[in-house]
């Protein structure tokens, strides 16, 4: 071990806020956080699907839901959460058969990832709104 190596103070702690994190993390902490997000809101969507095929008044109260602009907005984030896992889980199945294991072809699917689900989630937010 060199002097310098032992001399150097290692942080106690990490601060999250300070840490650059490459492409290829983000897509993956994303790919988690909308995996969370879409098993949370299952039970949700699946009540109103109940409701709105039980009878006409149960399709009328779901429609009058899903017709509220904060519904929208949290539909637009679940359809952003499904493209994103969707399409980050098709990356990882390209790294698991070692397709794209490089830096720059890892980061260029990355950004892919990042462009191909926010221009999904725009078409469909066009479409919702």
């Amino acid at each position: 071990m060199t002097t310098t190596t032992a001399a150097r103070k290692r942080p106690k702690h990490l601060d999250l806020p300070k840490i650059s994190l490459p492409l290829p993390a983000k897509v993956s902490i994303l790919h988690r956080v909308s995996g969370a997000l879409l098993f949370l809101a299952l039970p949700v969507l699946i009540y109103q699907l109940d409701q709105s095929l039980d009878s006409d008044a149960g399709y009328a109260a779901a429609a009058a839901f899903f017709g509220l602009p904060l519904v929208k907005l949290a539909v637009l984030l679940l359809v952003w959460s499904y493209s994103h896992h969707f399409c980050a889980g098709i990356r990882y199945l390209l790294l698991d058969l070692h397709i794209g294991l490089d830096r720059v072809p890892a980061r260029q699917s990355a950004a892919v990832v990042f462009a191909v689900s926010l221009l999904l989630t725009a078409i469909v937010g066009v479409k919702l709104w």
